[in-house]
């Protein structure tokens, strides 16, 4: 397969294959008509190589980030809107794990705070599996809910908010130094479901990184040292993306285009009453079937996003 380097090589490329794909369409149009069916097979099997190579390249082209293959690690936390945010972080939750499990994916809790009346106040997880970061990676930010709320007497509409991180899963030190003495690491005891399944021992392990004050907890593990090396593996994590968006912020600001990030900016609104609607403020892409989006159908936002599709107002 040719190997393309460059994001000009691969419009360039993408802009060719169209082509020809509309030229042999209009072709195979005036063919059949003729009747010309040895014509038509031989350009149909043309037709077909080139739609496989097109699919092989875009895939290549989408995925070409340098962590993009890797498994991603996941946190979700609530925002405002108080039990209603809890409840619909835990929503969130069930709708990556049904994404996860449609698209084969493993996946493991590292981390959960439960809800003193419903839902999760923040939970962190591992997606298991080639390309898992490359898919998940623009479904970071806020996400947005707007339903009669469960939790009040006057089932008012109610607003929730819920912070959603991606991270990629990063196995070389090469990219993060962390020095031992910068790290502060203390162990508690697991939070379990009590009886004879529950964890008697502190193998709880809570990594906090001094310099740049981020914590992280692991206690889904059953020995103190494989939460350890978990944290430690989140920490990395966690480390890069505040090295890279540190990079990022200084590149915006030498351009004079730097605007901080507020916390109101949602990239998607799950809109349950008074009608239903999900749309990505992103790319424009809706769909008014809430629930199959709910169960873990977001293929349609992920793949809009990757390929930097913009739906405009006149043609929904």
């Amino acid at each position: 397969m040719q190997k393309l380097d460059s994001h000009r090589e691969i419009v360039e490329f993408w802009d060719d294959i169209e082509k020809r794909l509309v030229d042999l369409g209009e072709i195979i149009g005036i063919i059949d008509e003729k009747k010309d069916k040895d014509v038509l097979l031989d350009i149909k099997q043309r037709l077909e190589i080139l739609e496989k190579t097109f699919i092989e390249h875009e895939f290549e082209a989408l995925m070409s980030g340098k962590y993009d293959s890797s498994s991603a690690i996941m946190a979700i936390h609530s925002g405002a809107g108080g039990v209603d945010a809890q409840d619909w972080s835990e929503m969130i939750l069930r709708m990556y794990l049904r994404y996860a499990q449609d698209h084969k994916y493993k996946t493991s809790i590292v981390t959960m705070s439960k809800g003193e009346e419903a839902g999760i106040k923040s939970v962190t997880f591992v997606v298991t599996g080639s390309f898992a970061y490359g898919h998940l990676k623009n479904d970071a930010g806020v996400h947005r809910l707007v339903r009669l709320s469960p939790f009040n007497s006057d089932n008012l509409r109610q607003t929730s908010f819920a912070l959603v991180e991606v991270l990629p899963e990063i196995c070389s030190d090469d990219e993060v130094e962390i020095k031992d003495d910068d790290l502060k690491i203390d162990t508690f005891r697991s939070s379990g479901a009590g009886g004879q399944s529950v964890n008697k021992t502190d193998s709880a392990v809570r990594v906090t990184h001094l310099p740049t004050k981020t914590v992280v907890e692991c206690q889904n593990e059953r020995s103190q040292a494989q939460n350890k090396e978990q944290a430690m593996q989140i920490l990395k994590a966690k480390l890069y993306k505040l090295q890279q968006e540190k990079e990022d912020e200084e590149k915006q600001k030498l351009r004079g285009e730097y605007t901080s990030a507020e916390w109101g900016n949602q990239i998607r609104s799950y809109v349950l009453h008074p009608y239903k609607l999900v749309k990505d403020h992103r790319t424009g892409i809706e769909t008014t079937d809430t629930e199959k989006v709910l169960n873990g159908d977001i293929d349609r936002f992920i793949e809009a996003r990757l390929k930097g599709v913009v739906q405009r107002e006149d043609r929904k």
